[in-house]
């Protein structure tokens, strides 16, 4: 299981999750950016994700649809803001294909892959919001347990590749 590491927000309006992943960043960075890998980890349970789209380069697209256990179908449309092999991904909701605005945006996530000894990563995924509120939202919704489950589930496969 991955080993959390203790970094701050920097700002009200940003929710982090930081860890220490057993797995070489090229495999975690792989898992973040390959449609046919989102879809094995990205979602925690009950939920699923049934599709992924991704373009991974700035203004690239992406589309993932996860799954409710009652069939329910959420798209999450977005676009990458950047894209640097190995090293960080950067996307928003705040846009969707072809730099099209979204009804509403709510954040943007940074994404950050070290290299922290043999096959080990420090993961950072940093998601800034566009108000308080929104963040605080984010919270409720489950956002700790729900990325902290699904940093667990991606370090399981980043370990196998």
């Amino acid at each position: 299981m991955s080993t959390p590491i203790d970094i701050a927000p920097a700002n009200d309006r940003e929710l982090v999750i930081a860890r220490l992943l057993e797995a070489p960043r090229e495999a975690v960075f792989r898992c973040w950016s390959d449609p046919a890998l989102i879809v094995k980890w990205f979602t925690p349970p009950p939920w699923k994700t049934v599709e992924a789209v991704m373009d991974v380069r700035p203004g690239g697209s992406s589309l993932i649809v996860m799954e409710g256990p009652d069939g329910t179908r959420m798209p999450n449309p977005g676009v990458f803001l950047d894209a640097v092999e190995n090293e960080r991904l950067v996307f928003t909701d705040a846009f969707t294909a072809a730099w099209v605005p979204s009804g509403k945006a709510f954040m943007v996530a940074t994404l950050t892959f070290e290299d922290a000894g043999e096959s080990r990563t420090r993961y950072v995924a940093r998601v800034a919001h566009w108000s308080a509120e929104d963040k605080s939202a984010h919270e409720a919704m489950g956002f700790h347990a729900g990325w902290g489950i699904t940093t667990d589930q991606l370090e399981a496969l980043a370990k196998t590749l």
